[in-house]
């Protein structure tokens, strides 16, 4: 890699880690406000009345979806690149990722990129469906953040992004 695609790759990553990091912080702030009380079916079929709360899931879904979005499609493939790695398909690069111990299950992530059908588009028929998913990401959010936390720990480590 040449000095000057190096230096770009590097301000890349210290682009996505700012990025990151205020992913993480505003879907913790959302998590809170939207998990404040126990998600159940006829909260979620409140929403159609219950603005604020309507509000609260949105941004909370918004957010999930945007730090998996960010850290799978863009950090975990610039990562790799830094690794001297070639980025693959998107179940190529998780499959790495799980091999170097930076993602827990490459499975379990797949399973969270299928929870965005439901809390996007399927919730406005069916209000099961989206307390089922809601709760999903909830359960999920930990190992998500834990996955975009080790790939930013070992880039710190590596001197390619500031703490």
């Amino acid at each position: 890699m040449s000095n000057s695609s190096f230096e770009a790759l590097r301000q890349r990553l210290r682009f996505l880690g700012r990025v990151v990091r205020k992913e993480i912080q505003h879907l913790n702030y959302s998590e809170q406000r939207a998990f404040a009380k126990p998600i159940t079916i006829d909260k979620v079929r409140s929403m159609a009345t219950d603005e604020a709360f309507a509000e609260r899931v949105e941004a909370y879904t918004s957010r999930f979806c945007r730090l998996q979005d960010t850290v799978g499609d863009k950090l975990l493939p610039s990562w790799l690149t830094a690794l001297g790695e070639q980025p693959r398909a998107a179940i190529d690069n998780l499959d790495k990722a799980e091999r170097l111990g930076v993602l827990e299950s490459a499975d379990q992530w797949l399973m969270i990129r299928q929870l965005r059908n439901q809390m996007v588009h399927e919730y406005i028929e069916v209000p099961e469906i989206l307390a089922n998913a809601l709760e999903a990401a909830h359960s999920y959010q930990p190992a998500l953040i834990r996955c975009a936390n080790a790939i930013l720990t070992d880039l710190e480590k590596r001197e390619l992004l500031e703490k």
